[in-house]
């Protein structure tokens, strides 16, 4: 029988990586935005930004991916703010100078505590579009079965832990069972979603496979958009995304517009 303990560790082995170093702000381009401290719905807390856009613009609630800290997201940053939104992100747990340890359920809780911050700032999530990549996709999409928004999109999603261990560690899954205790089955969710979907997913992806970015797009009840970065791998779809990207953004944000 395997301990939480050990549990825990492998988690933390494969699923997160965080960085305690914040290597720049949104002045590095010139941006305006507030430097916020809040709480998750268990009372950690958490570190994030908010940078404004138009008045009447959504807010983007940015989920970042299991690696580094907001600070390495500034290029992201940039690009949604000169689509004139609102942005809002945020460090989970244990990343950046946010206080805890990552886990499935402190995630779900730290956006929670985002949500209801921009509540006390006046945001509402049906004027709000929920954006997350990689395990950010997972937290996002949890987080709009919660509270659902005028849109969810995703980033190079995946199904599931699960399916990732059997593809990336098959001899480990086969003797253990895949050891870690995280779950974030998309897979199982999707089907429950009432937003809008878009579907970012590079073609060349071989840490979350197109194939699992299709069963996702499959799974969803629409509506509903999966576009296709030609040559990318996981972590290329904003760098090589170009107009159809850019587009797309737009297309879905006015639709996400009251």
């Amino acid at each position: 029988m395997m301990t939480a303990p050990v549990r825990s560790a492998l988690e933390h082995h494969f699923l997160y990586f965080p960085d305690p170093n914040l290597v720049a702000t949104p002045e590095l381009y010139d941006l305006g935005y507030e430097e916020v401290r809040f709480e998750a719905a268990d009372g950690t807390l958490l570190n994030g930004w908010l940078i404004p856009g138009r008045p009447e613009s959504p807010l983007v609630l940015f989920f970042m991916g299991n690696a580094g800290n907001m600070s390495h997201r500034l290029d992201n940053l940039l690009f949604l703010h000169r689509l004139g939104t609102n942005v809002f992100i945020f460090d989970y747990r244990g990343y950046g100078q946010s206080a805890g340890k990552a886990s499935e359920p402190g995630t779900y809780s730290d956006a929670l505590g985002a949500l209801e911050f921009l509540r006390q700032r006046g945001w509402k999530p049906d004027q709000m579009v929920y954006f997350g990549r990689s395990i950010g996709a997972a937290v996002a999409l949890q987080t709009a079965l919660d509270n659902s928004p005028a849109g969810l999109i995703l980033e190079s999603p995946f199904t599931s832990v699960g399916a990732m261990g059997r593809t990336h560690y098959p001899l480990l899954y086969l003797l253990l069972g895949w050891a870690i205790g995280a779950d974030y089955d998309n897979l199982e969710k999707i089907g429950k979603l009432k937003s809008p979907l878009l579907i970012f997913h590079g073609e060349k992806d071989e840490i979350c496979p197109p194939g699992m970015a299709r069963a996702l797009y499959e799974q969803a009840p629409g509506p509903k958009e999966l576009v296709w970065i030609p040559g990318a791998d996981h972590n290329e779809t904003f760098d090589r995304g170009g107009k159809p990207y850019l587009d797309s953004w737009n297309r879905f944000m006015r639709q996400c517009t009251p």
